[in-house]
């Protein structure tokens, strides 16, 4: 059978069973948007957990009455750490000039503190391979057998807490987006099954004739495959709808949606995973029946 041949029978067959069709691709398009919202949250926290080390930083706080030669010494040896992208001294004159102004409208605060109460200090900007939970404390742990450091700082909760959850919607994504494939999968294999079974004497007609099983699993195998494009096509319209409709709106008045991005370079994959689960579908449909 020539393919041409083979698109004209599935293009007949899609039009003569619309509703069942339509039916199958309303299904298979809300399932691929639900994935296709998994997927874009998985791809924007991992975003933002990348972007981290641009605004990470560890502080060191040095001891109070430390030579310039020692400051000096402890810079040098911080910024020899592995882990440690840049090291920046900051004297407590600095601290001081940068803390009056961020609060400059609430000078009668900073009256009442008196002399300059803060330490010199060190800011540490690491690598980012470095960024995470173990490895930074790993670097906690060194820098505090460094003579000299009072304290250490950088928000323990905060990069365990992202880590956490980026590591925990992973997990979920994936599953959901398993379960989701997998849903999409069966309804392209019933759709075709019953469509099959719908033509069974055009089939039992083709055998008569000596037709192979080829030229008869041709037209089904094509029809999944366009119920699946199909799909993906009105799932990507949804996404795109949602996104410069509603998530652009809501970023009017919520800021926190204003990073939200989609890469509008991946807007092939949800046709393409229309297509891969229409044709693997409509393959073990055909695989399972015998005739």
């Amino acid at each position: 059978m020539s393919l041409p041949y083979s698109f004209r029978l599935a293009i007949q067959s899609i039009l003569y069973d619309k509703w069942i069709n339509l039916l199958s691709i309303l299904t298979i398009a809300a399932g691929l948007l639900f994935t296709a919202i998994t997927m874009l949250t998985i791809y924007n926290i991992d975003l933002a957990t990348k972007h981290l080390p641009e605004k990470f930083s560890v502080m060191l706080y040095l001891r109070s009455g430390l030579s310039p030669q020692e400051s000096e010494a402890i810079l040098h040896t911080a910024q020899k750490d592995p882990a440690v992208d840049k090291a920046t001294y900051i004297s407590k004159e600095e601290a001081w000039k940068e803390l009056k102004s961020n609060m400059k409208d609430m000078d009668y605060v900073l009256e009442g503190l008196g002399e300059n109460p803060l330490p010199d200090s060190i800011e540490l900007k690491l690598k980012s391979e470095s960024i995470g939970p173990e490895a930074v404390q790993k670097l906690t742990s060194r820098l505090k057998a460094i003579k000299g450091i009072q304290e250490i700082e950088y928000g323990e909760k905060f990069l365990t807490s992202v880590y956490s959850l980026n590591r925990g919607i992973k997990m979920i994504g994936i599953v959901l987006i398993i379960i989701m494939s997998a849903g999409t999968l069966f309804v392209c294999y019933s759709t075709v099954k019953i469509l099959f079974y719908r033509k069974d004497r055009e089939i039992e007609t083709y055998k008569l004739l000596g037709a192979t099983r080829g030229f008869i699993r041709a037209p089904f195998i094509i029809e999944g495959a366009i119920l699946g494009v199909a799909g993906g096509l009105c799932s990507l319209i949804g996404i795109l709808i949602l996104y410069y409709f509603v998530f652009l709106k809501f970023s009017v008045a919520f800021p926190l949606f204003r990073s939200f991005v989609f890469p509008v370079d991946m807007s092939y994959v949800f046709p393409a995973a229309g297509l891969f689960l229409g044709i693997t579908g409509a393959v073990i449909a055909i695989g399972r029946i015998r005739y």
